[in-house]
């Protein structure tokens, strides 16, 4: 076989089972008298009719960049950017077509690794803190997925990447040193889960309270769970969230109601009025009334849309609050031709407290110590851990591409030597494997 030229690109057609290495090697001189077929090449990758994923796995240690691109979307929100997806992965990656043509991502990680890239809290916070959220982490993963099995079996269930399950990032783009401390956290406390009933617990956890948390058949609507009842909080008061106040000039919050449809767009508000739990909005002889959940997801969402440079705005440390309405613990007032409203805390409510935990460490309290607290008494203890776990990382993508960290990745049957590999979906699931630029 005559040796492939430094510039070949191959391309890999999954619906047509088609694979292709076009090279730049100069042609023979003359034709030949009769069909020569193609040589087989090691590049060739076996593919099976209909085939609608494929599976790419990292050199050893390694692991793939990815940057994945969403269709472009319509939008009203002013300096709108199209949604990129920019990460990197350390296991195995698969990309699936849907039925609409988008792709999906998941990747197969190690358990371990796994937790390494949980990025719910800063690695900067007091070790004891950061073991408390492994912890916390470890145990809510088991139970998400319904984990029983033995030490380094597989589960049955995928878990998400976003505040749906617990935020999942993988390694940081651009890697920073301080994540070092989060990893050091999750290899201290390897194999420790808090158990309750034989079981992992379903140790949910958010990032500031209002003064107590609430027991879970208050917010979740499920059976109460002994672990999950309310306690006191007096160490989340370095949390941005703490306390907080967000002031909204009547004449926008006609904008962001109108937007929602919620209030007639070119009508002027002159009072709203909070009566628990409803609020109405009143001006120009027309009086709407909607729950306090609607009225913050309206805010929320079309504050930062349509005036991205006010929203959200200040907390009371300095910095720009998480969104422009953190929680639903709060009171509203009429004044000075705006709604002003104060409050407290960030989140569900229910679990762990984060900026508690960070508080509680600053005194001084254990991982065991803080976890406790929050979850009836129990205390972390040794738990079998599955070896590999199976996390849906995005959707709805148009295409993406995979850049792997060294030599020696696959994929399918294809051995990578450094290249990139484009996916596009669309009509038929398409790849290309091109040298990096």
């Amino acid at each position: 076989m005559p040796p492939r030229a430094s510039s070949s690109v191959r391309r890999v057609v999954i619906a047509s089972l088609v694979v292709l290495t076009a090279c730049t090697s100069s042609p023979p001189t003359e034709e030949p008298t009769e069909p020569v077929p193609p040589s087989p090449s090691p590049s060739d990758a076996v593919v099976e009719p209909g085939q609608t994923s494929v599976r790419a796995t990292p050199p050893d240690g390694g692991s793939f960049l990815v940057r994945g691109l969403y269709p472009p979307t319509r939008s009203r929100c002013v300096d709108a950017e199209r949604r990129r997806l920019v990460a990197r992965y350390p296991g195995e990656v698969t990309v699936e077509r849907s039925e609409d043509g988008s792709l999906s991502l998941m990747v197969t990680v190690s358990f371990e690794r796994y937790l390494e890239g949980i990025a719910e809290v800063p690695p900067s916070w007091p070790r004891a803190a950061l073991e408390a959220q492994a912890i916390a982490a470890r145990s809510y993963a088991l139970a998400r997925i319904g984990w029983t099995g033995p030490e380094g079996g597989t589960p049955d269930q995928m878990i998400c990447a976003t505040t749906a399950c617990q935020v999942y990032r993988g390694i940081p783009v651009p890697r920073t040193p301080e994540v070092r401390r989060w990893y050091r956290a999750v290899r201290r406390t390897a194999g420790r889960v808090l158990v309750f009933e034989g079981r992992p617990a379903d140790t949910v956890y958010f990032s500031t309270s209002n003064g107590s948390t609430l027991g879970n058949d208050e917010v979740f609507g499920s059976a109460p769970l002994p672990y999950l009842r309310p306690v006191s909080e007096e160490d989340d008061g370095a949390s941005p969230t703490s306390r907080w106040t967000a002031r909204v000039p009547l004449e926008e919050l006609r904008r962001f109601l109108g937007a929602a449809g919620l209030w007639p767009p070119r009508r002027s508000i002159s009072s709203v009025r909070f009566d628990r739990p409803t609020v109405e909005v009143s001006g120009g002889g027309t009086t709407r009334s909607m729950d306090l959940s609607t009225f913050r997801d309206a805010v929320n969402t079309w504050a930062p849309c349509l005036m991205p440079a006010r929203y959200p705005g200040p907390s009371n440390r300095g910095t720009r609050l998480p969104v422009t309405v953190p929680s639903r613990w709060m009171d509203l007032s009429t004044e000075g031709g705006a709604v002003v409203m104060t409050g407290r805390g960030w989140g569900h409510g229910v679990g762990m407290v984060q900026w508690g935990a960070y508080g509680k460490a600053l005194r001084g309290m254990s991982a065991s110590d803080i976890l406790a607290y929050y979850y009836g008494g129990l205390r972390p203890e040794p738990y079998p851990e599955p070896g590999l776990i199976d996390v849906k990382v995005a959707s709805g993508l148009r295409s993406m591409r995979l850049v792997p960290s060294d030599e020696g990745a696959t994929l399918e049957d294809l051995t990578l030597e450094r290249e990139r590999v484009t996916i596009s979906g669309g009509d038929e699931l398409s790849v290309t494997v091109e040298p990096r630029g």
